[in-house]
């Protein structure tokens, strides 16, 4: 497996199962895919969310019925609690060209990771199903070890406008920004005052 980043927007996304597992795998994906969850009951945690619901009894849908559901799905996520109907709707994913991605059972071809979010930035951790331990332990170390990152993004983005104004070798443009990330007295500056830390990046790396 290699690891990509997907638009997802206008796509849509079927998720079979509305229990909690279900309900997870629904709230990462609403807030760009069309989502649609298909079981008999649902979960509360799925109220508010922007999916819509289709009431089916899946484990007694024959598959004709299940690769009508398919059709026009970009991806799709099993999440009952039945290994066995789990790796049925995988099957029929393969032979229909749909994303699969199954969270108990037969392995899919995707694999939905642990997500580190900010305005300016995404980090995805996977350790292939082996440890979801591991992969929230590293989001939650991420998470509390650079709060700062969204500033220090932009930092990098303005400034690198700059070097480019004024530094024409590229090596030397990566050097002043490799200095400014490894500059610990301009990252405790990013978490209190933009301005200041920006001026200790200029005076420091742009006018040495």
């Amino acid at each position: 497996m290699i690891p990509l980043m997907l638009d997802l927007t206008g796509r849509r996304v079927l998720i079979f199962g509305g229990g909690d597992v279900g309900a997870r795998k629904a709230a990462y994906f609403e807030h760009e895919a069309e989502v649609t969850v298909i079981s008999r009951s649902f979960s509360p945690d799925l109220e508010g969310l922007a999916i819509e619901r289709q009431e089916a009894d899946l484990s007694t849908l024959p598959d004709e019925t299940l690769r009508g559901l398919l059709a026009g799905a970009f991806l799709a996520v099993a999440a009952t609690p039945d290994p066995d109907l789990n790796d049925r709707i995988g099957r029929l994913c393969a032979g229909a060209g749909v994303l699969f991605n199954n969270a108990s059972g037969e392995a899919g071809d995707v694999i939905i990771p642990s997500v580190v979010r900010g305005g300016r930035y995404l980090v995805a951790i996977s350790t292939r199903g082996k440890s979801p331990a591991v992969s929230r332990y590293l989001r939650m170390k991420l998470e509390k070890e650079y709060t700062n990152l969204d500033a220090m993004i932009d930092l990098q983005d303005e400034v690198r406008s700059m070097l480019k104004e004024t530094i024409p070798v590229q090596e030397e443009r990566s050097r002043a920004l490799w200095k400014i990330l490894s500059d610990d007295e301009i990252w405790g500056a990013l978490a209190s005052d933009y301005t200041k830390a920006r001026t200790m990046a200029i005076e420091r790396y742009l006018h040495a």
